[in-house]
């Protein structure tokens, strides 16, 4: 069944490092933001998919005032899951089990790892099999952090393809100028140069200290309804053309993969891309999920806009900045805006497809591409366009 359907609503909180609120709490003000953007009411919601923790459908339900919950599911996928979970509710009210869903992510991404006495800490429950993985085989080599975890796919790309590092350079320096011009990005007031980038600290090599995410607190929400509901609505749709989901194989264990290098975006994105009937280079820019810039090389390659090994060269000469071919994370991404599981870069290319940037504004933004990247290399692709374009 082809996809009728679009995003209606986007809000957000600030972003911080420090935040005096709980993430539920930022949750429901980054969902009282996308109702009052859409001109609905949390009545008229009767959809929600929450983050895989922190909250249930059932306690936001409540406190919106959805009194009629049809639909509530949530998508286990780390930093895949919002982009993922936009096309369940795509397909949800396009099948007519709900007509407004709301998607959510709220975290302390980074008061939660500097707590205070007494403080209560979520626990990821251990069941979950990356939990597993982590605890049981790669904490005792010594393998503790992601950036470790993947440092060992970024180590494989670079000996097989000669990657030099101002190739993911590139990436951390233009997120760092896009960033400049967004006000509510973090790392607004600190220029990044690519001198810079090359004398920061080793964190894992080949990552260095810019090649990292940031952490930050803070929530956003998006509203997704059908496209006939959506034109009588307060604000231009987006229409959702096309999205999917893909994992690698085995989903939580890297070194048993036959190809450490395929992620899950290598099945996602060509789903996605067929369902919306458009090519990746058709897009007049990209939400990559950047929680490390080596990530973004591997998904632009994912995404076939050049073959593997290519991206190095790809991204050079202002491709991928703002007047560039293909401008990616105009608002700074996690690298430089905010680390909020890249629903903060769908926000942006919704803003950028209703062409409400401001000075940022990609000119003539019809057509963009979101990603997410999860847990040990789950993917997620969505098509959005311009409602003109539908």
């Amino acid at each position: 069944m082809k996809i009728r359907a679009a995003i209606v609503g986007i809000g957000e909180t600030e972003y911080v490092r420090g935040a005096g609120s709980t993430p539920v709490e930022m949750m429901v003000e980054a969902a009282h933001a996308a109702l009052a953007d859409a001109g609905l009411r949390g009545r008229d919601l009767d959809g929600i998919i929450p983050p895989p923790v922190y909250t249930t459908a059932e306690e936001l339900a409540t406190t919106l005032g959805v009194v009629d919950l049809r639909h509530a599911v949530t998508v286990e996928m780390g930093g895949a899951s919002p982009v993922a979970a936009i096309g369940h509710a795509a397909r949800a009210v396009t099948e007519g089990i709900a007509s407004a869903v709301l998607v959510v992510v709220g975290w302390n991404g980074y008061t939660a790892m500097r707590p205070k006495p007494g403080a209560r800490r979520v626990r990821v429950p251990e069941f979950q099999a990356t939990v597993r993985a982590f605890r049981d085989f790669y904490r005792p080599y010594g393998a503790v952090l992601p950036v470790q975890v993947y440092s060992w796919i970024a180590t494989r790309y670079q000996r097989l393809y000669g990657v030099p590092p101002d190739a993911p350079g590139t990436v951390a320096v233009a997120m760092r100028k896009h960033s400049r011009m967004n006000p509510k990005a973090v790392m607004r007031e600190k220029p990044l140069t690519m001198e810079d980038y090359l004398a920061s600290r080793w964190v894992s090599e080949p990552m260095r200290l810019y090649d990292c995410c940031l952490e930050t607190d803070g929530a956003c929400a998006v509203i997704v309804t059908s496209t006939e509901r959506a034109r009588d609505l307060a604000k231009p749709p987006v229409a959702v053309l096309g999205a999917a989901e893909g994992h690698p194989y085995p989903a939580d264990d890297i070194p048993a993969r036959t190809d450490m290098l395929k992620i899950g975006l290598h099945d996602a994105g060509p789903r996605a891309l067929a369902e919306a009937g458009v090519q990746a280079a058709s897009a007049d820019l990209l939400g990559i999920y950047d929680c490390f810039t080596w990530t973004v090389l591997w998904q632009i390659e994912a995404l076939g806009l050049c073959r593997r090994g290519e991206a190095k060269d790809w991204v050079r000469g202002g491709r991928i900045e703002l007047g560039g071919e293909m401008p990616i994370n105009v608002n700074g991404g996690l690298l430089s805006e905010a680390h909020v599981w890249g629903l903060n870069n769908v926000v942006e290319v919704v803003r950028q497809l209703r062409h409400e940037a401001g000075a940022r504004q990609v000119a003539g933004a019809e057509l963009a591409i979101v990603t997410g990247y999860g847990d040990l290399g789950d993917g997620s692709c969505a098509v959005l366009a311009r409602s003109a374009r539908v």
